[in-house]
């Protein structure tokens, strides 16, 4: 009876250890998104310039090509539309695709002041913490597109956002959130220094949004003959990220947008892991004086 005692022992230890862990790493998640947020809180002028830029389009660019540009009645819209309607979507897509391109610059900046040597030398898995940044990352570009889409309806914009398809658009929003920040976190793995950025996301944001049905419909691209651009933007995953979420708004299946933004976030991320191992892409840095 005394061996058997000893034996059942040992699991009713490692229960409270195992449960340690997890609160520790929810504690890690925890801080990680609360520093982002305080620190974002801080920046003010980053959600106004996060806001100016989407809008500039919208009360500018949209405005103009109001009825010169007119969009067909094709799914998922159920009647012609203005401009400004079509395009709402593809600048909540912008206002994501710019923060996450910001959120590698923000790793780039921590690296060399040497902040990105205290978080991946603490005692969670590296996966785990690139992956609270990553969650932060998305949340604060969620917060700053339902700023937009706010300021956008007060402009004018008629958005169904508070139909039955609005719980889908916000999943879509999260899971777009999710690819781009997972892309500025693999981008910022090759980014070395803060002076190759502007470089760097010259040849990353221009072509994602201006290649995507950010702007225009795919059977414009095609009927106007630039089948390159074309096939370009059908094979850009920022234009399912904008189509998920134009689908969604109105209630309509997406397709294989979902699976491809989901498929995209699972690679970028993988990818990022990989580049920041220290055996592997990232552990070069430790040669400059990087992060061990």
């Amino acid at each position: 009876m005394q061996d058997d005692a000893v034996i059942e022992q040992p699991p009713a230890r490692a229960e409270p250890a195992r449960h340690g862990t997890v609160m520790h790493a929810l504690q890690g998640l925890r801080a990680i998104v609360v520093r982002e947020l305080f620190k974002f809180s801080q920046q003010t002028g980053r959600l106004v310039s996060a806001l100016v830029r989407p809008l500039l389009w919208l009360a500018v660019f949209a405005a103009g090509f109001r009825n010169v540009f007119g969009v067909a009645i094709v799914e998922p819209y159920d009647t012609y539309i203005p401009y400004d309607v079509y395009i709402a979507p593809g600048l909540v897509g912008m206002v994501l695709l710019f923060n996450g391109m910001q959120s590698s610059l923000a790793m780039v900046y921590d690296r060399e002041m040497g902040l990105m040597r205290l978080l991946l030398t603490a005692p969670l898995p590296r996966w785990w913490l690139l992956f609270s940044k990553l969650c932060a990352t998305a949340l604060l570009s969620v917060l700053q597109a339902l700023a937009f889409v706010a300021v956008a309806a007060l402009l004018g914009t008629d958005l169904p956002v508070l139909s039955l398809g609005g719980l889908h658009a916000l999943v879509a929003l999260c899971c777009g959130a999710l690819m781009l920040g997972a892309l500025g976190l693999l981008l910022s793995v090759y980014i070395k220094q803060l002076e190759n950025f502007a470089g760097t996301m010259n040849f990353v944001i221009f072509p994602m949004y201006f290649m995507s049905t950010a702007l225009y419909p795919l059977w414009k691209l095609q009927e106007s003959g630039a089948e390159w651009v074309y096939q370009l933007a059908r094979f850009n995953p920022f234009t399912h990220a904008v189509e998920w979420i134009r689908f969604a708004l109105y209630g309509k299946d997406p397709g294989m947008a979902p699976w491809i933004v989901l498929g995209c976030l699972a690679v970028f991320f993988l990818l990022a892991c990989w580049g920041y191992d220290p055996q592997r892409g990232f552990g070069g840095l430790t040669k400059r004086g990087g992060p061990p």
